[in-house]
């Protein structure tokens, strides 16, 4: 399989798994023959539905929830696949994919190839994670959107990459956010999923 830019496989992404209300850019195209070598990258939660709101479970500490990132599980990941990357953003009211960069809530690089997915607030440490939300720590934000804001849509992305991402740092660097994340995956994105939730 073929490297694909990051901009091609958004749009291939957007074809295959995300609803047709989710905030990333339009298809772009399908790059020939890709469906045809098997079955599509995928990625599911025990947790999240796509198209669904989240679950009282893992809302914020101030809602009720545990505050913890989701438990996620990809499958069928194509054969070079060295590595994984986590993106979890949304884009704020006025603010729109392709002229915005999105708020970001969960940034994860360099997680083993031979991984299929982590737990419930990720235990075991997989891969090196970004700075939060709010620039004030490493790891992941929950939602927890303004009492009478109305509901929001947050959308993770797992890329499927050709090797570790070395233009990133090797531990925890509140430094990197989103934009970081995103230009170090250009061109080592193999395939990529995502699942859409509200709160």
């Amino acid at each position: 399989m073929r490297r694909l830019a990051l901009p091609a496989i958004i749009g291939l992404s957007c074809a295959l798994a995300v609803p047709s209300f989710a905030q990333q850019p339009p298809p772009e195209g399908e790059p020939a023959g890709e469906r045809a070598q098997g079955p599509a990258f995928e990625l599911t939660s025990p947790e999240l539905v796509d198209g669904a709101a989240m679950p009282d479970t893992l809302k914020c500490t101030r809602d009720g929830g545990s505050g913890l990132s989701p438990p996620l599980a990809w499958a069928n990941a194509p054969r070079e696949t060295g590595g994984y990357a986590i993106v979890m953003q949304h884009y704020p009211h006025g603010t729109y994919p392709g002229v915005n960069d999105p708020s970001h809530y969960w940034l994860v690089w360099n997680i083993p190839a031979d991984s299929d997915g982590v737990e419930t607030g990720n235990p075991d440490s997989l891969g090196v994670e970004g700075s939060d939300k709010d620039i004030r720590n490493t790891g992941y934000t929950p939602p927890c959107s303004p009492a009478g804001g109305g509901t929001h849509e947050y959308t993770i992305w797992v890329y499927a990459l050709d090797g570790p991402l070395t233009d990133l740092p090797a531990e925890d660097s509140i430094e990197i956010s989103w934009p970081d994340v995103m230009g170090a995956l250009d061109g080592h994105v193999l395939n990529a999923a995502s699942i859409t939730f509200t709160n």
